[in-house]
């Protein structure tokens, strides 16, 4: 099941180095703010690039260790940051919360974070959510093993070939503890642009949802939305509910090499806050949160003054990063949150 969303920590205990204090600081962005009230609709990336040139080192500034990281407290609309610096004048950040509370960024050990009574929906996203739910709540790709044993559609009612809403399919393979899912038809294969020889999963459409209706092998299921016709060899996922989950932006403790598979929306390319698809996951070490850079190779060719063939590569230079959000065990869904040109498959990403 698939872990989602919202916001930050702010309270931490990780010491930046002492030795050369001011190389190791995370380099603040232009024209900084001494302070930033947030404001439904912010995002906890467009706060991070507020205050840092460099937004994955939101950690740093907040002054978090890993296990804040992963289970972090969350940041209202209302809330006022506040940049200042320690005694060696190193930068940090502090928050006071809307209800008056001041939670520093690590300086006080003693100090326990506001418990909120508010909604959950309230606290400031990490991402915007809208660009991304459709890749949590439908199966848009299925790594190979997903769906050699996912549920399959084997057999429809009497008088259909095709079936629509309120029709009967009857499925092989299905949990019979699990009521509600959805329906997909495999696409074209996706393979690993470093292996043309490897498949790391397959394109799927969300052709439907269906509820079990009696258990068995096969089981009986009734069409309840049908977006094109159901038929026989359709396959089946459980429709559950993401999971919200908090995350921040934060690079990988590890170095991470890989290249865009496909970007979505698009034909072959795309831009800010267009969703990618990398064949790096998490056997690879990727978590959700991790930011990457993408960088491009450029081989020129040309011909020179005697008509003669020549080509030069162009030193890789980065010109986006992006923001991983749902990970599988060999490739990953990722947001891109900052462009400056296009972003194309088998562009490289990296830890930045």
């Amino acid at each position: 099941m698939i872990r989602f969303f919202s916001a930050l920590a702010i309270f931490g205990t990780l010491s930046l180095a002492s030795a050369n204090a001011a190389d190791s600081s995370p380099k603040l962005a232009d024209a900084v703010p001494s302070q930033y009230i947030v404001v439904r609709g912010d995002t906890l990336w467009d706060i991070s690039a507020r205050f840092l040139s460099e937004p994955w080192r939101w950690p740093e500034i907040w002054r978090m260790n890993q296990e804040r990281i992963k289970n972090p407290h969350r940041i209202y609309p209302g809330d006022m940051i506040f940049l200042e610096r320690d005694a060696e004048g190193r930068p940090f950040l502090r928050l006071e919360s809307r209800q008056g509370s001041q939670l520093d960024g690590g300086l006080d050990p003693k100090q326990r974070p506001q418990i909120y009574t508010e909604s959950l929906s309230e606290a400031i996203p990490p991402i915007p959510p809208n660009e991304i739910e459709p890749f949590l709540a439908t199966p848009l790709f299925v790594e190979e093993n997903t769906l050699r044993t996912a549920p399959r559609i084997v057999a429809t009612q009497e008088d259909r070939v095709l079936l629509g809403k309120g029709d009967t399919a009857y499925v092989e393979g299905a949990d019979p503890a699990q009521k509600k899912w959805l329906v997909f038809r495999k696409g074209q294969a996706l393979y690993d642009p470093e292996d043309p020889n490897r498949i790391l999963g397959y394109e799927s459409f969300h052709v439907g949802s269906a509820t079990q209706v009696t258990p068995g092998n096969p089981a009986v299921f009734r069409v309840e939305e049908a977006k094109q016709e159901i038929g026989y060899g359709d396959r089946l996922v459980p429709a559950d509910r993401p999971e919200l989950v908090d995350y921040v932006p934060h690079a990988p403790d590890q170095e991470i090499n890989g290249q865009i598979v496909s970007v979505y929306g698009g034909v072959g390319s795309g831009g800010k806050l267009s969703i990618i698809l990398i064949n790096r996951g998490s056997e690879d070490g990727l978590e959700i949160g991790h930011v990457l850079a993408i960088e491009r190779v450029r081989i020129v060719e040309q011909r020179d003054e005697d008509d003669r063939k020549e080509s030069f590569v162009i030193p890789a230079t980065r010109f986006g990063l992006v923001f991983v959000f749902r990970t599988f065990e060999h490739a990953s869904y990722a947001l891109v949150v900052q462009s400056e040109g296009l972003i194309e498959v088998k562009d490289i990403i990296h830890t930045p």
